[in-house]
This record gives structure tokens, C-alpha cells and sequence, in this order.
């Protein structure tokens, strides 16, 4: 499976390589802003987790020192 990912991807980087330089420039450009959307919904969705979480009373908030303490207790 993992030779066929490498194929895929070498023809991806060959079929890149052979578009003009402002071509490869534009999609590189493309690239970075889905890259950042992408970026952009993951945070949206850890955000949604997260205060899905406090609602449901799953989340816990403290300091560093807090976190310590209860990890420590619930050693046995």
C-alpha cells in the first residue's frame, strides 16, 4: 500500500514539474489557502468538541500545577 501512496505521489510531483513556472506558482498559492482553510476547520471543530464538552460538564479547568495534582491523586 505504501508503494502505491509513493506512486501516486511521485506522478503528482511529475505532473507539477511539468506545468510552466507561474503555473506551479498559482498552485502553490492554491495550496497554501486550502491548507489554511483546512487548518481553519479543525480548529472550528476542536472548538465545537471542547465547548460541547464543558455543556456536557466532560471539561475540567485549572493551572498546570491543578492538572499535576489530579494526575498524581489518580495514581494508585
Amino acid at each position: 500500500m505504501e508503494g502505491h501512496a509513493t506512486s501516486q505521489f511521485q506522478k503528482a510531483i511529475f505532473a507539477v514539474e511539468s506545468l510552466p513556472l507561474d503555473d506551479r506558482e498559482d498552485l502553490l498559492d492554491i495550496l497554501r489557502r486550502r491548507l489554511a482553510e483546512n487548518r481553519r476547520e479543525q480548529i472550528a471543530a476542536n472548538a465545537r468538541e471542547t465547548r460541547k464538552a464543558v455543556r456536557e460538564g466532560k471539561a475540567s479547568f485549572g493551572t498546570l500545577d491543578d492538572l499535576k495534582r489530579e494526575l498524581r491523586s489518580s495514581d494508585v
